[in-house]
């Protein structure tokens, strides 16, 4: 490989977002002071949503004020709409993501908008960010299929992917919501996506539901992807998503490639504790 793998974990919001029983505030706190000394650079914390709709990210404020902080980590968190990003702000998050789908019909269920209107709700919180020198990245949700309608074109993906670009993101991640990516099926979106897009700016986020996560990462690799998102433990799935598996599991992903192809100086002892952890709170 030109260029070592980057890790960015999400467990702590995507791998929790869907656990049914109520993780305590202090336990997630516990488990993103465990991840930080791992060696990971950027972990994904929580989420500035309503708990209404998504009660696990309820206390991601006070998560952000209690977690302790090391030099060289991002700590992130997702930014559904302004209001959002300003509780973003108020509690130092380092970056922030935005998110957008790639079917009409998953947007409706998941933000109760259009794809288009869900990235003009997004003006707001590009220019805030810009004023204020946070970076932005984005997700795009159902990059392959969607419970809703089935197979999505890789034309879609790009469209959305390439408006989130343009209007700031420093990163796409692609996210394969429902797992139901191949080898094949993510070899011909990288190869629409790629022939348009700075790869660089392309990240992979594999839901493992066909077990195919790690074949899909070596496929990313091949078209000069070198971001991927996973979850300790493999936790995730999304609320919207019926039948999603989790994430590709942060520890699988070190050991398919080995600890030395990562960017991150990694404590694999310290990954394998934190999924012990992980296990034993949920």
């Amino acid at each position: 490989m030109d260029k070592k793998i980057s890790i960015f974990e999400v467990g702590p919001r995507d791998g929790l977002q869907n656990i049914k029983n109520e993780i305590p505030i202090n336990r997630k706190i516990e488990l993103i002071d465990i991840l930080t000394d791992t060696g990971l650079k950027k972990i994904e914390c929580g989420s500035f949503v309503s708990a209404k709709w998504v009660p696990q990210m309820k206390g991601t404020n006070q998560i952000f004020q209690e977690i302790t902080r090391k030099e060289g980590v991002k700590y992130t968190a997702l930014t559904p709409n302004l209001q959002g990003f300003e509780s973003a702000l108020d509690a130092q998050v380092d970056e922030v993501a935005v998110f957008a789908a790639a079917s009409e019909t998953f947007s409706q269920k998941n933000v109760n908008c259009s794809i288009e209107e869900s990235l003009e709700r997004f003006q707001g919180i590009f220019k805030k960010a810009k004023q204020k020198k946070i970076p932005v990245r984005g997700y795009v949700s159902c990059v392959v299929e969607c419970p809703y309608e089935g197979k999505v074109s890789p034309e879609n993906v790009l469209r959305v992917a390439s408006n989130l670009l343009d209007m700031g993101c420093y990163e796409v991640s692609l996210g394969d919501t429902i797992g139901q990516g191949t080898p094949k099926t993510i070899e011909d979106l990288l190869k629409v996506l790629c022939s348009e897009l700075n790869q660089e700016k392309l990240a992979g986020h594999f839901h493992d539901t066909s077990d195919t996560a790690i074949k899909n990462v070596e496929v990313g690799l091949k078209h000069g992807v070198s971001t991927f998102d996973s979850a300790i433990g493999g936790l995730g799935g999304c609320p919207y998503a019926p039948g999603a598996k989790g994430n590709l599991n942060t520890h699988s992903l070190i050991r398919a490639f080995g600890i030395n192809s990562f960017s991150e100086n990694i404590d694999i002892d310290k990954i394998k504790f934190a999924e012990k952890y992980i296990n034993k709170i949920i």
